[in-house]
């Protein structure tokens, strides 16, 4: 009978937490094998996590009427979850503890997980295996309701925020052509940081972590293609103080993140920054150093999963009177968006280019510049199966 009851809290625990974030779950195997392999036989962990059913951040006072704890035990539970990767526990620009769910992914538990030193244990080595089975099975869903999906994808926020690399491989900056008209946006538009030195100057609270796509990967049997160095994945602010307090990232000044940023410009990394709430009038709360290979988000836009989604203000524009099509920006565009033309020169495809920057900076011509201009970047992943 215990372990009856134990299974159904386990489930329904599952349940809220799925429902969390901008992509949901449904409540299948997998998930509940991702919760057990996380939580465990902890009862009271699953019943916190049972009281964010309704309302998905909490003060304490909140969580104490929604769980039945007192509150010395949601604090050590709450803390407990929160160095597991499920809980955000940091307190309020009005100083007030604040207690949110995490989501399974799109910044929660999957992230958190694999954002530390691996130990590549057996047990890190089956959570990746989970978590691959999980977005397998989240590709199917988005297969076989494909049609209906699409004009909701089309109507979300943009997931993330590319902010374009400054410099070409020899040290020169890459040309950037003003916007020559006026960006179709409210009064109240503020144009966000964009450069990382900008967004780092803006923060007294920096951590850094490990690539949690790359690294996840590799325990998968993936070792990544560019050789991509894994210690770039921000945090600022807030989410620096949390994962900084859960051993997710480390504590580092202004000085070392410029020189892990320059780091990975130089092995052509896209900086990929996050707002809260994806709203982009917001501080930074992260910076990805994403590589064509191992990224998530591009990963799963090539296999089926999800769109992609992206905010920019930046577009390559190629001159074909001094391009020699070397075929570089080719290889190393991110999205595909460029190609060879018949006549041998570099095209590119406006509609996927997210304005990264990482074509020029290693176009041995300087035949690539920067045009500004506020977009977004939309492209439904591929549809794998006819209705």
């Amino acid at each position: 009978m215990v372990r009856t009851d134990l299974e159904e809290k386990l489930k329904k625990a599952t349940a809220v937490v799925c429902k969390q974030g901008m992509v949901q779950f449904p409540v299948s195997d997998t998930a509940v094998d991702i919760i057990r392999s996380v939580v465990g036989d902890n009862s009271e962990e699953l019943d916190l996590i049972c009281a964010f059913d309704h309302k998905p951040s909490q003060t304490l006072e909140q969580l104490v009427e929604s769980s039945q704890m007192t509150a010395d035990k949601i604090e050590q539970t709450a803390t407990s979850l929160a160095k597991k990767g499920l809980i955000f526990n940091q307190p309020s620009s009005a100083g007030i503890m604040i207690y949110r769910l995490l989501p399974l992914m799109l910044v929660g538990l999957m992230e958190y997980k694999f954002m530390v030193k691996l130990d590549r244990s057996q047990e890190e080595k089956d959570l990746a295996l989970l978590f691959e089975k999980l977005l397998d099975e989240l590709k199917n869903q988005v297969q076989d309701n494909y049609e209906s999906l699409v004009p909701l994808f089309n109507a979300a926020p943009a997931v993330d925020r590319t902010v374009p690399t400054r410099l070409t491989e020899d040290g020169k900056p890459i040309k950037v052509i003003p916007v020559k008209k006026t960006v179709d946006v409210s009064e109240e538009f503020v144009l966000p940081s964009q450069t990382v030195e900008e967004i780092i100057q803006k923060f007294d609270d920096i951590a850094v972590g490990y690539c949690f796509c790359r690294q996840r990967r590799s325990l998968l049997g993936h070792e990544c293609d560019t050789h991509a160095p894994t210690l770039n994945c921000f945090t600022f602010g807030k989410s620096a103080r949390h994962t900084a307090a859960q051993g997710f990232a480390r504590k580092i000044g202004k000085e070392e993140a410029l020189r892990i940023m320059n780091e990975a410009a130089a092995a052509g990394l896209i900086h990929k920054a996050f707002h809260p709430g994806s709203r982009e009038s917001s501080p930074e709360t992260s910076i990805c150093n994403c590589c064509k290979d191992c990224c998530d988000t591009l990963e799963l836009w090539r296999s089926g999963t999800l769109p992609l989604s992206n905010s920019t203000y930046h577009l390559s524009v190629i001159d074909p009177e001094i391009c020699t099509g070397c075929g570089n920006c080719v290889e190393w565009c991110p999205t595909d968006a460029i190609d060879l033309n018949t006549n041998g020169v570099a095209e590119r495809d406006e509609m996927a280019c997210l304005g990264c920057g990482v074509c020029s900076r290693f176009c041995p011509e300087d035949a690539i510049s920067l045009q500004e201009g506020l977009r977004r970047v939309f492209i439904m992943p591929p549809r794998l199966r006819q209705a």
